[in-house]
């Protein structure tokens, strides 16, 4: 049994209230989604709904096929997207922690770079056209393979700590860069690269941007997107309403974008737990190693 001691009750009290801090927020979005839109609008957000309403929620899943396509979107482009981002990063840290490779600092640097001066939206855009990524699926997964530099200097750091000796013996028993990297610096990695991971698949999750630019075909899509457009036009709605002197503006406008809320951080929130002990755990060694 722990002895008692006045440190860990304030800091038992401090990570309580803590806690509350950041689930009280999300009970208010959740309790505001489900609130009417008139209610609302005399009495503000409240933790108690005076009048329950899932008009918002209705708003969202009113044509379910093209909510499941574009979640199906999401999900497809986040997994298959945070993979291969992660399998890039990390094999390009392992050529800048490898110091048999010539040049390295040289070429580290050349990554460094664009990390500090980037060169804006246009050739990015250019670039994309060129590629030929326009209203297919590789426009909202590609783009985002152009790696974080952040992450990849993250994991490199990471893998510099760890002893030259693994590489020298595996190199002796005759493994190659690939057989070195895939079957022993990765698994040594996994705080590291499942960090990078969260951060990558938070990106692809959230991205909506890729689709505004590169994408005009509504069967691709994303979720973030979809509900983008959904609150535009329910805010267009509401300000017709309100030019034309409507008395009622029944225009769920404050609920949906709870709803919105809600319905896309949901995934996020189940897949945080599982991380996290790598995401603190690679944070603290891949910042302060290298």
């Amino acid at each position: 049994m722990k002895k008692f001691t006045w440190a860990n009750l304030f800091i038992s009290l401090f990570i309580l209230l803590f806690t509350l801090a950041c689930f009280f927020p999300l009970l208010l979005t959740f309790m505001v989604s489900i609130t009417d839109e008139a209610t609302i609008m005399r009495y503000g957000y409240s933790f108690i709904p005076q009048k329950l309403s899932f008009q918002a929620y209705q708003l969202i899943f009113r044509d379910g096929s093209s909510v499941i396509r574009a979640y199906l979107v999401s999900i497809t482009i986040t997994v298959v997207g945070t993979l291969s981002a992660v399998l890039i990063t990390g094999l390009a840290a392992y050529t800048l922690a490898n110091k048999n490779v010539k040049y390295r600092n040289i070429l580290g640097m050349y990554f460094f770079i664009p990390m500090v001066f980037g060169s804006g939206i246009v050739p990015w855009y250019l670039i994309c056209n060129m590629l030929q990524l326009r209203d297919n699926i590789f426009a909202l997964l590609v783009p985002g393979l152009l790696f974080s530099t952040f992450n990849m200097f993250l994991v490199r750091n990471y893998m510099s700590s760890l002893p030259d000796s693994l590489r020298e013996s595996a190199t002796i028993d005759g493994a190659n860069d690939i057989v070195i990297a895939t079957k022993i610096y990765f698994p040594l990695t996994i705080p590291a690269l499942a960090t990078i991971g969260l951060f990558y698949g938070l990106s692809y999750w959230n991205d909506w941007w890729n689709a505004i630019m590169l994408v005009d075909n509504k069967n691709l899509y994303p979720i973030q997107y979809l509900l983008l457009q959904l609150k535009s036009q329910i805010a267009m709605l509401k300000d017709l309403q309100y030019l034309g002197g409507a008395t009622s503006m029944t225009a769920p406008s404050e609920s949906l974008k709870m709803a919105t809320a809600i319905v896309t951080i949901g995934p996020i929130i189940l897949l945080y737990p599982f991380l996290q002990k790598y995401y603190v755990k690679g944070l603290v060694v891949g910042s302060v190693k290298g």
